[in-house]
């Protein structure tokens, strides 16, 4: 039995005074970000009637809603991974709340291996496009899908001027899911690379997918918290993902604020640019 997303809605209206605005989803490790919200109302997954709950270290499992310098925000601590057992039903479930709380931006963020040796861990990344790559229904090559109705071309943009704003480097790139949860091998980096990929992680790309049925501007951003199995003669773990968000949470920190700032700012004068966002 699906579970009732009007029933998990209106349990979280009641609780805060959140009806429409920017919702954020936090990676690995950068659950930190929710921390500098004003007037915060942190509602447990599990309070939710019938919500799952994440079972990853980094994920707290949790809503926090408030207000980033006076503009209204929803972000949820922790998200759902089919590698958790979850199917694709659950791992999306968020945004179909999202769209019944009536979000109308849509921030995901992630932890990912970077395949570039050109970029080290430590780096920000832009996704301005995307592969699945876990071929669950063929054995057909993975497509990449940029732009329109996935990535949004203006957020892309006004996440650049952000980054401009508040010095953080950003890099941009090509973003492959795979469904862990072990790591990926050398082999299987070396293909994705060929295929024009530059980072990889075991998330995101079924939230972007629902938020494009449901057409939610979407910006997607990956903290680079690992070198992917091969680019170096290191083992992976989860550890050092979770070292190198904290390392980072700085940067991630003044950029999405400066993002959601100038977000904000859009709505505002959305009569005199139509296309801002």
């Amino acid at each position: 039995m699906n579970p009732d997303v009007s029933l998990m809605a209106e349990f979280v209206a009641d609780q805060t005074a959140f009806r429409e605005g920017t919702a954020v989803i936090l990676g690995s490790g950068l659950g930190s970000f929710a921390d500098q919200l004003t007037d915060p109302v942190v509602i447990p997954y599990g309070d939710i009637p019938h919500y799952p709950r994440s079972t990853v270290a980094g994920h707290s499992g949790e809503f926090v809603v408030g207000r980033l310098r006076g503009n209204p925000l929803i972000v949820a601590r922790g998200r759902f991974h089919f590698y958790e057992g979850y199917d694709y039903h659950t791992v999306t479930l968020p945004i179909r709340l999202f769209h019944k709380l009536g979000v109308n931006r849509l921030i995901i963020t992630n932890a990912a291996g970077s395949m570039r040796p050109e970029t080290p861990p430590g780096n920000l990344m832009l996704i301005k496009g995307h592969m699945d790559c876990t071929f669950r229904y063929g054995i057909e090559l993975p497509r990449c899908f940029t732009g329109h109705p996935f990535h949004s071309p203006n957020l892309l943009k006004l996440a650049k001027t952000a980054a401009e704003r508040v010095a953080v480097p950003l890099k941009e790139g090509i973003y492959c899911w795979v469904l862990g949860p072990a790591y990926e091998t050398p082999a299987e980096i070396d293909f994705f690379r060929e295929l024009g990929g530059d980072a990889v992680g075991m998330s995101t790309v079924p939230e972007i997918q629902a938020a494009a049925e449901f057409a939610i501007p979407t910006l997607a951003i990956s903290t680079l918290t690992n070198y992917a199995a091969g680019i170096i003669d290191k083992p992976l773990t989860h550890e050092e993902v979770l070292e190198t968000a904290d390392r980072v949470k700085s940067s991630f920190i003044r950029l999405l604020t400066e993002i959601v700032v100038l977000i904000n700012a859009g709505e505002e004068c959305r009569a005199g640019n139509q296309d801002l966002l």
